[in-house]
Order: structure tokens, then sequence, then C-alpha cells
């Protein structure tokens, strides 16, 4: 671990709680229109969960004093300031938690900018970061490198759905989104009327295309996963555990699971770490995990969800290359729980993180403050 202090810019987008009455606005002009079937050049999210996935003031500061134990931190908020206030700070690393708002490749924008400043920074290259908030374009990657994903179609218009071969049960999620933004109880579909009115929702809302993919219905899990090469480490499987939501909703950490149902002041029991499963099962899902983290070359961290199929063999769902880190136990934020297992308390985490980074840049630990 580094021990001598780095100069380290934090790099965030904080969740505008002021916004509320824009974020119920009506959707803009430039929002899907199903008459002419055609989108924008620019997709625009107009949804009530647009920011869901920017960090609280809490994250963000929590993220802060765990690095600031060692190292030097500056705050720089990934908005359209950003790049003047890196090239003019010029820190020796970013931490990079930006999620970005606008476009397809919005998480990818932060770690572009600082590859056109020379200046190091945490976490996955932008060309694996806009891969993987490419749902189906990460699929594609996954089913030809031969690991196991369910099987799907891609919607951009209703139209395409005559010939489609859907299997039913299926879920219908946004193409470009994280942080279950799009995923309600509502997504799983099990007939062809409830099929077009999802694809109806996620086009006029979210102005992109949408996944429609095969729903398998076993056990859920989450891998996090820490390093780089074959130095790369998996920590312990959290399970999401069903039974603990409330009656008669579907089977998925939905976005009502998520933000709604499960929250601080009244957490859900839904999770268990380490879950328990065979030693076979646990190594079948390490395995396809990190071959799914090489494949997608994936850096520092990143944290993988899993669902097993019929036969009970793991499929991954998608990649999620910045990862929710909120540090409170009761928020039950899966990468933190896992690192807890671990062994590993929120600051460690985030230094472990931090040092992933500067050792793959060859950053010295005889480096002397400038």
């Amino acid at each position: 671990m580094i021990n001598l202090p780095l100069n380290v810019a934090l790099v965030y987008n904080q969740k505008k709680e002021d916004l509320k009455e824009e974020k119920n606005s009506e959707p803009s002009e430039q929002s899907y229109n199903l008459s002419s079937e055609k989108f924008s050049e620019t997709p625009v999210n107009t949804s009530a969960d647009i920011y869901a996935e920017w960090d609280t003031f809490e994250t963000i500061d929590a993220v802060r004093q765990a690095l600031a134990e060692i190292h030097n931190v500056t705050m720089i908020e990934a908005d359209e300031y950003a790049y003047h206030k890196l090239q003019q700070l010029k820190p020796d690393i970013v931490f990079n938690i930006a999620e970005g708002l606008n476009g397809v490749s919005r998480e990818a924008q932060i770690p572009a900018i600082l590859e056109l400043l020379q200046i190091p920074y945490t976490g996955s290259d932008p060309l694996t970061l806009g891969l993987c908030l490419d749902k189906a374009r990460t699929k594609e990657i996954l089913t030809y490198n031969g690991i196991p994903t369910p099987s799907f179609v891609l919607i951009s218009k209703l139209s395409e759905l005559a010939g489609a071969s859907v299997r039913f049960p299926s879920i219908v999620k946004p193409q470009h989104e994280g942080s279950s933004k799009g995923i309600y109880n509502a997504s799983i579909v099990r007939n062809w009327d409830e099929l077009v009115a999802q694809l109806k929702f996620v086009l006029e809302t979210y102005n992109q295309p949408a996944l429609v993919e095969q729903f398998i219905e076993g056990r859920e899990f989450t891998v996090a996963l820490l390093g780089n090469g074959s130095d790369v480490r998996v920590l312990p499987i959290v399970e999401i555990k069903f039974d603990s939501l409330p009656q008669n909703v579907n089977p998925i950490y939905s976005y009502e699971a998520k933000w709604i149902w499960d929250n601080s002041e009244s957490p859900l029991d839904i999770f268990e770490c380490p879950a328990s499963i065979s030693p076979a099962l646990q190594t079948e899902i390490e395995d396809v995990c990190l071959k799914t983290y090489k494949v997608m070359r994936c850096r520092d961290w990143c944290r993988i969800d899993v669902r097993l199929d019929a036969d009970g063999k793991p499929n991954i769902l998608e990649l999620n290359p910045l990862p929710g880190i909120l540090p409170k136990p009761e928020d039950n934020s899966c990468f933190p729980k896992a690192a807890r297992s671990a062994g590993l308390n929120y600051n460690q985490l985030m230094q472990q993180v931090l040092h992933n980074a500067a050792e793959r840049y060859g950053l010295s630990n005889n480096k002397t403050d400038n």
C-alpha cells in the first residue's frame, strides 16, 4: 500500500436534491416520439430517476475522508469546468467516481479528459466504461467469448418486434442505464401486451433502445472484484434474497427495491454475504466473473451481477465498473458489504482502489510532495 501522500483529485457527480421539480417535469421535445420512431442525436433521459447514479454528499465526503487519511485531496465536480480545473491542478492521480449525465458515453467522459491531459486515474478506461454501459454490446462481447449470458433482442422502435425472437418471461431494460434506472417491478413481462407496454415506457422515457432479455429465475448474486492482472481478488460473494421483498412482487432488485423499499431508515434483510453456496458453485461463479473481468478489460475494481439459469449455471447479467459505494452498512451497498466481509473497512477499500491504480501507473512510494 502507498504510504507517502499523493496529490489526489476526487472527481464526482453530486445528486441535485434541489432539482426535484425538474426531475418530475414533462419530457422535453428531444424525447422519443412513437409516431415518428426517430431518436434525437444524443439520447436525453427525462425520467424521475435521472440522478440515481450520482452520489450523495455523504458518500462523496466518506470517500474524501478515506483518501485524506494518507493523501492530499482536492474535490472537483464533474461539470463543464472540470477540464480546466484538472488542467490547472495537475494532480498526481484522480480518484474517479463521476457517472456523468448526458450521452451514452457519459461515464467515459472524465477518463477521456484525463487521458488527454495525461493524468493517471482509478478505474477502467473510456472504452471499457462505454462498453459496459451498453448492455447489448456487453452481451455480444460475452457471447463471442463463450461467457454465459441470457439471450436478448434489442428494440429501438416498436416495428422491430415483428419477427423478433422473444421468450417469456422476459425483462425489459434501457440499453444505457445503471443503478436500476428503468428497471421496475413492471419490467418483467409475460406476454405480448405487457411487452409492448413496457417497451413504450422505456422508449418514451429514456429515449434509447430497450433490451429485451430472457428472464432466468434462479438465484442472483453480485460479485466484487479488486485488482489487476494476476492479482485480481474476488471478494466474498453477495446473494440477493428476494423473499424479503414485499409479497407478490417480481424477484428482481428493481428501482423500487433498491431505492424505495430498501433504505437506511428501514433496511431490508435482502443480502447475504458471504452467500450460502457450495464450494463448487462458488468456484464456478468466481471463475466466470474473473473471465468476464478480463474479457471486458476492467481495471482496479468492478462489481458483476450474476444469475443462475434453470440448470444452475451462472449467467452474467451486467458489469458495474463504477460500483456503488454507499458508506453506511445499513445502506446495503454491495461492494462495501463484500469488502467488510473480506476484512476491509470502508477507508481501507478506498485506499486499496487508489493503490491498485497507482501501482498500475508505476507511481513511486518514494514520491515527495510537489
